[in-house]
């Protein structure tokens, strides 16, 4: 049978040896001191990593640049995305954004080169903008037809929506499409932002109207 006189010493003199482990002198710093001070620094990085993130996702954020408040911010407040008959609003992160922590720092890798276009002045004249927009819609399109459109499902949930309260030709171009297993974009191009003048998408602009 143990005496808990002697476990009750042994844990006591535990605790002693492990205080004095972590405060004992350790060349110009104490091991605890080490161990507080990067804690608090790391709780501090994160913090301030995630917060620089999120406000990197605000809409102005994303519009204080001339280049996206001149061009394809005014097309967005045309939008339906922008104002609705329901009140709710999804901004540019909500679009071009993923929600998953680690996408969304590959995300902002990514957009570390349009820092760099903006320094040359790629698109920093409406004219330029618009010999470009066929290139950016493409590469837009491109990685959302690769994630099957995984931005827009964010908001717009398939096994949620009742397509029969939808309109016939919303009908008529949704029901098609889910059984051809389309993604939203292949029909979606345009909802949001005006279609490239040579892009062959009339059909999209003609859905993403609905």
């Amino acid at each position: 049978m143990s005496d808990p006189g002697r476990a009750s010493s042994s844990r006591k003199n535990f605790l002693v040896r492990l205080w004095t482990v972590l405060w004992r002198p350790s060349g110009r710093f104490m091991f605890a001191t080490l161990v507080i001070f990067g804690g608090v620094w790391g709780i501090l990085f994160w913090g301030g990593f995630n917060w620089g993130m999120e406000e990197a996702n605000t809409l102005q954020f994303c519009t204080s640049c001339h280049e996206m408040r001149d061009t394809v911010y005014q097309e967005y407040k045309q939008s339906i995305h922008y104002q609705n008959q329901f009140g709710v609003r999804a901004i540019c992160s909500d679009c071009h954004v993923p929600r998953d922590w680690l996408a969304k720092v590959r995300r902002k890798i990514q957009a570390s080169n349009e820092l760099w276009h903006k320094i040359l002045g790629t698109i920093n004249t409406p004219e330029k903008f618009e010999q470009h927009r066929q290139e950016l819609a493409e590469s837009v399109w491109a990685a959302m037809k690769a994630n099957d459109s995984r931005e827009c499902r964010g908001c717009h949930n398939v096994s949620a929506m009742d397509i029969h309260q939808m309109t016939q030709a919303a009908q008529q171009g949704m029901i098609p499409g889910l059984q051809a297993g389309l993604t939203c974009i292949d029909c979606h191009k345009g909802i949001a932002h005006h279609l490239p003048k040579t892009s062959d998408s009339s059909g999209a602009q003609t859905v993403a109207s609905h």
